[in-house]
């Protein structure tokens, strides 16, 4: 199987002068269960090369056993270094694609018509698509073959409004992922704060938060046994 993870490239927290980008946790958990599927894994960004880091995601309260694993991955490394740009990415190579969040994807992901184009091309291609935490705020464009939302009338989970008051940043992102998939028609649901969460509808596979992104590769991992 073939895996492409879809990382940001911005690095800006808004105007408050901070840093952003990917959460560490929510690329590597994923990785290696992809990686210890046998999967053969690409890391593709809107501007290629490497992606911006959210510093925070690497403290020490927030590393994990996968997060420390990527770290002294050389190989997991060379990937990063050198993601492919976004706009030269064929889905018909891949077989699935994965969202990892942080906040970055909430300003260019979001509004990027590589990545709007490439997941429509995967869902009508019955490929299943999966985003964690902030990524599935990259759907609020994405529409079906109908030109409906594509969450419209769908189940899905990402980052709430009380995790995202939680970190003092409500009034800094250009949106919260919960009320803009409420917005675009999705039947949203969620769990408790900071607990692993997914939800699955059809090709759609999205998780609430950082904890949630090793349950929502797996589910990725047997959706994709399961239709083979």
């Amino acid at each position: 199987m073939k895996v492409l993870m879809v990382l940001t490239s911005h690095d800006r927290l808004g105007e408050t002068g901070r840093k952003t980008g990917f959460w560490l946790e929510e690329l590597a958990a994923p990785y290696y269960v992809f990686k210890d599927a046998g999967y053969d894994i690409t890391l593709a960004s809107p501007a290629g090369g490497k992606p911006p880091l959210d510093p925070k995601s690497n403290e020490p309260d927030f590393q994990t056993e996968a997060t420390r694993r990527f770290e002294a991955d050389s190989e997991a490394a060379e990937a990063l270094a050198n993601t492919v740009k976004l706009d030269a990415v064929d889905a018909d190579d891949f077989d699935t694609v994965f969202y990892p969040g942080g906040h970055g994807p909430l300003w260019d992901l979001a509004e990027s018509a590589a990545s709007i184009a490439l997941i429509e091309r995967f869902i009508g291609a019955n490929k299943p698509v999966a985003l964690v935490c902030h990524a599935p705020g990259v759907l609020r464009h994405v529409t079906g073959a109908d030109g409906r939302p594509l969450v419209e009338g769908r189940t899905v989970t990402g980052f709430t409004n009380t995790e995202e008051a939680a970190v003092g940043l409500t009034e800094v992102v250009p949106f919260l992922v919960e009320d803009e998939l409420k917005a675009k028609g999705g039947l949203y649901s969620s769990g408790p704060d900071w607990g692993s969460y997914i939800v699955q509808d059809g090709l759609l596979i999205t998780g609430q938060n950082p904890a949630s992104s090793t349950a929502a590769a797996r589910r990725l991992v047997e959706d994709l046994a399961t239709a083979a």
